[in-house]
């Protein structure tokens, strides 16, 4: 993967974008100040080189009865690449599943959950444990509260 150079004028719009993806195009060009022409091709360009990735709605999980945070690491003794893809493809059919690594250190994979609540949890633990092979260790950690969460890159 490429490493895109950004000038300053990229980060600004990159800022203003991650605080509120909803602004629009005259009020972006303001405030980097650029007529509206030259900032659409700005964004245009950090979009098509795979900067700008989407522009989503960030929810409040509590409030959409999502409140119960699961932090799932997973180790495997298998490490074929057969297994990864199979292992991918589950993973990515979990919509619970909110977050997916692969580590380096004790455990192969970190996974975060979000769920309404310990049974909900429960569920989705038993669907990874009934369906993927070679599973030699899941631990779970229940987040008690967040004190920090942001979308938002230091650019």
């Amino acid at each position: 993967m490429e490493k895109i150079v950004l000038d300053a004028t990229d980060r600004a719009l990159l800022r203003l974008l991650q605080r509120d993806a909803s602004l629009s195009l005259a009020a972006l060009a303001e405030s980097v100040h650029l007529t509206t022409s030259p900032c659409w091709k700005r964004l245009k360009r950090l979009e098509e080189c795979g900067v700008i990735t989407a522009r989503v709605a960030l929810l409040d999980a509590e409030r959409v009865g999502l409140g119960l945070t699961a932090f799932v690491q997973l180790k495997t003794r298998d490490h074929s690449r057969a297994w990864f893809e199979r292992f991918v493809a589950v993973i990515e059919e979990i919509e619970e599943v909110t977050e997916f690594y692969r580590m380096a250190g004790d455990y192969d994979y970190l996974l975060k959950v979000q769920v309404a609540d310990m049974n909900a949890y429960d569920r989705v633990y038993k669907q990874l444990v009934n369906t993927l092979d070679d599973l030699t260790d899941v631990s779970a950690r229940f987040a008690m509260e967040c004190l920090k969460s942001t979308t938002a890159l230091p650019v």
